[in-house]
Parts: structure tokens; C-alpha cells; sequence
């Protein structure tokens, strides 16, 4: 069995834990931003492909206490680096450290590449290494003195799942949005709307969800690319993941934006995602859009603020909010913002709110739910 780490944002730890329950996991723990679990190789594929919330997927080479530069380079130098790299595998090192003696970063990262390369010198016999191949990296972790040494296996961020080709200014992380749609009360047989819609990443995130679309299914991984890792763990896990796809279910689903451009950027990523036919996009000012009581609709959206406000007046911008949504009481909303101040502004009762971060912003998620739907 191998073990391996799922990396996550603060306060996604549990959504990613329902996701590896559904994926069929058992043995795994969480802590703050990390589950760590047993597995196979090959749940590495499964894992990068299928999980929408998370941020990476690493593989644990090693583990030992480390308290001084020299224990670290000798249990660093003892691993068996052939198993892992080629001669010309362009391996790059990154440290975090956290409630530890060795807490330099430079310091880390360059003691663990020359303990890498003493290794791989007694099997290549070269005194210096090309890293003209493939891309692997290499993160040790020291935590409370114990350093874990991994491989990321992912390459990119799980977050960037392929679709998007441009974005408006200060975008949602695709793995934020997928999660702020898990954590509303959407579902395919209701209404979704987002009238600050962007480039539609909360709208395609949730339209790929119903659709069962793995959120992994159109990209590249590194470990894709790795000398130990068989080529058939991805292609099986891909093969298994278009099995998945739900072709049948209709979806109601509307984004609006004021900006023209925005609803173009949204069109081109929905056709990326593969989600086109499933959601209608139209370039509108929130106050003219079309909503009606009896929907029991789900509104989740991003309003503009700070960076994403230009000449736009704030307050204007919530008094159409207000016009708009404070009365439709059948309908859960749903809003993400940095504005601290939102629901001062926002005059219906808060039903909860929850403190997320997209990338290293932390932003709050403030939720106002509404009755179930009438069957």
C-alpha cells in the first residue's frame, strides 16, 4: 500500500472527505488543509481525475525526524531516487515547515537537491544532471520536526481543470466554485442562476457536477509523464470516468452579466467544458433579471468588489440585490465575497456563514436559505 496526501484549501477538508467516501475510500484521516490515506499506485489516477475540491494529489516517498541540516541530508541521500527519476528527469524541490527546528526554506530545498543528486550520482556516475525530461516535484514537509518527503503527482493545481481560456478580473478557483455549489442547496431538478456570472465558472462547475463530468477528465497530470507509473492508470481511470457521464438529465441553469465580454469568455468556457447546451448565458444588468417566486430557485454568485470593481458604484450594486432578491423567500442564495460587510448590506436574515479562501484571499461565503421545494 502506498500513502498519499490530498492537499486542500482551509475549510474544503470535509467536502473533500465526502468525496473520497463516494470514490470508495475508507482509510484516510483529516487534519487542517491535508487528508492523508492509504492506497494503491493506481489511485493516484483515480484521485487527480475525480476530485473537484481539492488542491493536489502527493505521493509519500519517505518519513523520518529531522531536527538538524545533516539528519535531513542523510535520510534524504539514503532513498532509493532511481526508483523515481531518470538521469534526465528535471526533478524541482519545495519545502513548507511548520512548528519546527529546520524552518529555513532555501536552506531545505537546496540541502534535499544535493542529497538527490549524491544519491543519483552513484548509480549514473555523472557530476552533473541535464533535467531536460519530464517534470517531477519533489515537496518535503516538515512538520513538528518530522519531514515527509513527496512527489506531486498532479503537476498543475487541481483547480485548473482545462476549460478555461481566459478569465475576468480576480476569477473564482474552479475547485472553490465546484465547492460553494456542493455546499448550497442546488440540485439538477432546480433552478440555478448566478447573475454575476464572470466567465461562468460557478455555472460550469455545478452543470459538470450534475452531469457527472470528472473535473479532471481534460487535462494532463504529471504523473502521467513519471518513469515508475504505468501509462494504462490513467487511461483506465479516464476510460471509467466517460463511462460515468450522465447524458440524460435536463438542467436549468442561467448566468447574466453586465459585461459583454464576460458573457463571451462564459460561452467559450462552457463549449471547453462541454456543458454548452446546459446553460443559457445572457449579457444583463442584475436589475433586469428575469426571476420568479414560485422556482424555488438557487442563486450562488460572486458580486463585484474590490478588484472587480471598476467605475462601478458598490452601493448601487447592492440596492439592486436587495430590489431584487430580499423578498424572493422560496429561493436559497447563496453569495461569496471579500466584503466583510455584506450582510449589513443585504437585508434578509442570515441563515449561516462560512469563511473559504480562493487561493490565498479569504473570502466569506454567506448563505440565506429557503424552504424545500413543494413536490
Amino acid at each position: 500500500m502506498e500513502k498519499i496526501i490530498i492537499t486542500t484549501s482551509f475549510g474544503l477538508e470535509a467536502l473533500v472527505k465526502r468525496e473520497l467516501i463516494d470514490l470508495g475510500f475508507e482509510d484516510f484521516s483529516v487534519s487542517d488543509g491535508m487528508i492523508t490515506l492509504s492506497g494503491e499506485i493506481s489511485d493516484i489516477g483515480k484521485l487527480n481525475i475525480n476530485l473537484r475540491c481539492a488542491d493536489r494529489v502527493y505521493l509519500v516517498v519517505d518519513e523520518f525526524k529531522a531536527t538538524s541540516f545533516d539528519e535531513l541530508f542523510e535520510n534524504i541521500k539514503k532513498i532509493s531516487w532511481t526508483d523515481y527519476l531518470r538521469k534526465e528527469s528535471n526533478f524541482i524541490v519545495n519545502a513548507r515547515t511548520y512548528k519546527s527546528k529546520l524552518f529555513a526554506l532555501r536552506s531545505i530545498q537546496s540541502i534535499t537537491e544535493k542529497a538527490i543528486i549524491d544519491s543519483l550520482r552513484r548509480k549514473f556516475k555523472l557530476s552533473t544532471f541535464p533535467k531536460s525530461g519530464e517534470r517531477i516535484g519533489i515537496e518535503v514537509m516538515v512538520n513538528r520536526n518530522i519531514a515527509t518527503v513527496t512527489i506531486d503527482t498532479s503537476g498543475e493545481g487541481l483547480h485548473k481543470r482545462g476549460y478555461r481560456e481566459d478569465s475576468v478580473k480576480a476569477p473564482l478557483r474552479e475547485n472553490l466554485a465546484a465547492a460553494l455549489v456542493d455546499l448550497s442547496f442546488y440540485n439538477p431538478d432546480r433552478f440555478l442562476l448566478d447573475p454575476f456570472c464572470g466567465s461562468g465558472t460557478i455555472l460550469i462547475e455545478a452543470a459538470r457536477k450534475a452531469r457527472n463530468i470528472a473535473p479532471g477528465i481534460d487535462r494532463d497530470f504529471d504523473f502521467r509523464h513519471f518513469v515508475f507509473m504505468d501509462s494504462s492508470i490513467y487511461e483506465n481511470e479516464k476510460k471509467e470516468a466517460l463511462g460515468r457521464i450522465d447524458y440524460s438529465t435536463k438542467l436549468h441553469i442561467l448566468g447574466s452579466d453586465i459585461s459583454g465580454r464576460a458573457i463571451s469568455l462564459a460561452k467559450n468556457n462552457a463549449i471547453n467544458a462541454g456543458v454548452e447546451e446546459d446553460i443559457a448565458f445572457v449579457k444583463r444588468d442584475v436589475g433586469s433579471v428575469a426571476v420568479s417566486r414560485d422556482d424555488y430557485g438557487v442563486l450562488i454568485a460572486n458580486p463585484p468588489y474590490g478588484l472587480r470593481l471598476s467605475d462601478t458604484d458598490l452601493g448601487d450594486i447592492y440596492k439592486k440585490i436587495n430590489n431584487k432578491f430580499m423578498k424572493l423567500d422560496t429561493w436559497s442564495l447563496y453569495f461569496v465575497t471579500a466584503d466583510e460587510k455584506f450582510d449589513r448590506n443585504f437585508r434578509r436574515k442570515l441563515s449561516k456563514k462560512r469563511k473559504l479562501y480562493n487561493g490565498g484571499e479569504k473570502v466569506d461565503y454567506y448563505q440565506y436559505f429557503g424552504p424545500r421545494p413543494k413536490n
